[in-house]
């Protein structure tokens, strides 16, 4: 990996909408990831990012949230799976890859997740409110799944000229807003 810092993809790049591989191992190379991941995280001011948000489609993610006042949960996920879930709780999310739009999501208010961390050790995380919230969202992420996608068709229909916006990159971004057509 280079010391370049990782970049965040944002809506409407393909990579956040294909289904991630999993991880044949947690080698040194997939640690420098994690780390790399965990600084893009913080410096964004996220509490979770998957692997594909930074253009890596491999089944990795990676949370750090106060699930209690005082009790922090830091993990990082490789090929995690959803075990167990129950009950259900309707809250705002919004995420790092879609910046600007915020939407309440119904999610499971508790989940089980049996992955491998960033040593290659099975772990099982139980998740309650934000983190389960933030287990789900980022598994979602290695399913091509973005949290829009959740909202009901109305919804959606609310958004969809932000989201139209978002798909077209800088240059696209900067001829629109001086009126100049972009090159096809």
């Amino acid at each position: 990996m280079s010391d370049e810092p990782l970049k965040l993809r944002y809506y409407g790049d393909p990579v956040l909408r294909r289904k991630a591989t999993p991880v044949a191992g947690v080698t040194p190379e997939i640690r420098e990831l994690i780390r790399g991941m965990f600084e893009c995280m913080y410096r964004e001011r996220g509490v979770g990012l998957a692997a594909p948000q930074v253009g890596v489609s491999q089944r990795i993610f990676v949370v750090d949230v106060e699930e209690e006042p005082g009790e922090r949960k830091k993990l990082a996920l490789v090929n995690p799976v959803m075990t167990k879930r129950s009950g259900s709780i309707v809250e705002e999310e919004g995420c790092l890859s879609i910046p600007g739009i915020h939407a309440d999501v119904k999610r499971f208010e508790e989940v089980v997740f049996e992955a491998l961390d960033e040593e290659g050790a099975p772990v099982t995380v139980r998740g309650r409110k934000l983190l389960a919230r933030a287990l789900q969202h980022e598994l979602d992420h290695l399913d091509g799944v973005l949290f829009i996608d959740r909202l009901s068709a109305i919804r959606r229909k609310l958004l969809e000229s932000k989201l139209a916006r978002m798909r077209f990159g800088d240059e696209e971004r900067e001829a629109r807003a001086t009126g100049a057509t972009p090159s096809l």
